[in-house]
């Protein structure tokens, strides 16, 4: 039987119920139409969580990065070992686009692509066939650019910042300012750079279990050249943030993510089982909610 009710009276009073309920679940503020930066259908595709078995490092279980490559924007550094050596070299070397560094009259030397101990071994070769019996000489790197990671969408200060090789996905996130107020918690996602038709590495991760449960399996350590990309909230999440399934959840109970479907947040803690208090509080009738939530998802 058709509800005799007008549409118009229908969808005033859906979002009055809403409106009435969702101070409770929501402190931050929402948009009728959201703008920002959202996540592709592509991206929600190839986004995938990360089993704990799989070689990706955490915080708890950081790797040693592989040998750097110098590239041009990096500053080197040529002085011979012996301090009371005659050899002297122009002052701190800062690697043209083309690639080179000018060793004075020793000549120029490619140094972009390759690593500080091969751009030592060559200098070396090219000092000694100029004068012969030269003293052993030291290349150091003094300012590395080119290695750098990315923070984007809904932080405070979006920008690239340079790996110094403990970096995690909180540090990234922390560097960029934090998460604005109109950030998706549960769209923050870790790119990870493939070459054209290759393989996408996308990890979502779960901030909320970063920095409220000490959970560690998705606050991966970066890599040079990694993207955080935060998203921007969408209606159906400002609306019913506490309703709203967070895909990198992964089923997991915890009272900040209901599964899909539920109407309550869940009713046991993440670690303990223990009661989670006002946890079972209802939002709104579950008949006019269902409605509401599917016309905004359809709209979305």
């Amino acid at each position: 039987m058709l509800d005799p009710r007008p549409l118009s009276l229908r969808v005033w009073l859906m979002w009055g119920l809403l409106a009435a309920n969702i101070a409770g679940c929501s402190g931050g503020s929402f948009t009728l139409f959201p703008a920002g930066d959202f996540l592709l259908q592509e991206t929600k595709e190839v986004r995938r969580a990360v089993p704990p078995s799989v070689p990706a490092p955490r915080e708890l279980e950081k790797t040693v990065l592989p040998p750097y490559l110098v590239q041009p924007g990096d500053t080197l550094l040529v002085e011979p070992v012996a301090l009371d050596s005659a050899l002297r070299f122009p002052a701190d070397q800062t690697v043209l686009p083309d690639g080179t560094i000018d060793l004075g009259r020793f000549g120029k030397l490619i140094a972009a692509g390759k690593t500080v101990e091969q751009i030592e071994v060559e200098a070396a070769a090219a000092i000694k066939a100029v004068e012969k019996g030269a003293e052993e000489i030291n290349v150091r790197l003094i300012n590395p650019q080119s290695a750098v990671y990315y923070v984007l969408g809904e932080v405070s200060s979006p920008g690239s910042f340079p790996v110094l090789g403990r970096e995690t996905v909180l540090d990234g996130i922390l560097a960029a300012g934090g998460l604005t107020d109109k950030a998706s918690q549960c769209n923050i996602i870790l790119s990870r750079p493939s070459l054209p038709g290759g393989c996408r590495t996308v990890m979502p991760i779960c901030y909320r279990h970063i920095v409220q449960l000490g959970d560690t399996a998705t606050n991966f350590q970066l890599m040079p050249g990694d993207r955080v990309y935060v998203a921007t909230r969408t209606l159906t999440e400002s609306l019913l943030p506490c309703l709203q399934p967070c895909p990198c959840c992964q089923g997991l109970q915890c009272p900040c993510c209901s599964p899909a479907g539920a109407m309550f947040p869940a009713a046991t803690s993440y670690t303990s089982g223990a009661a989670l208090s006002g946890a079972a509080r209802p939002i709104v009738a579950p008949a006019i909610l269902s409605e509401t939530v599917q016309a905004i998802r359809d709209d979305e």
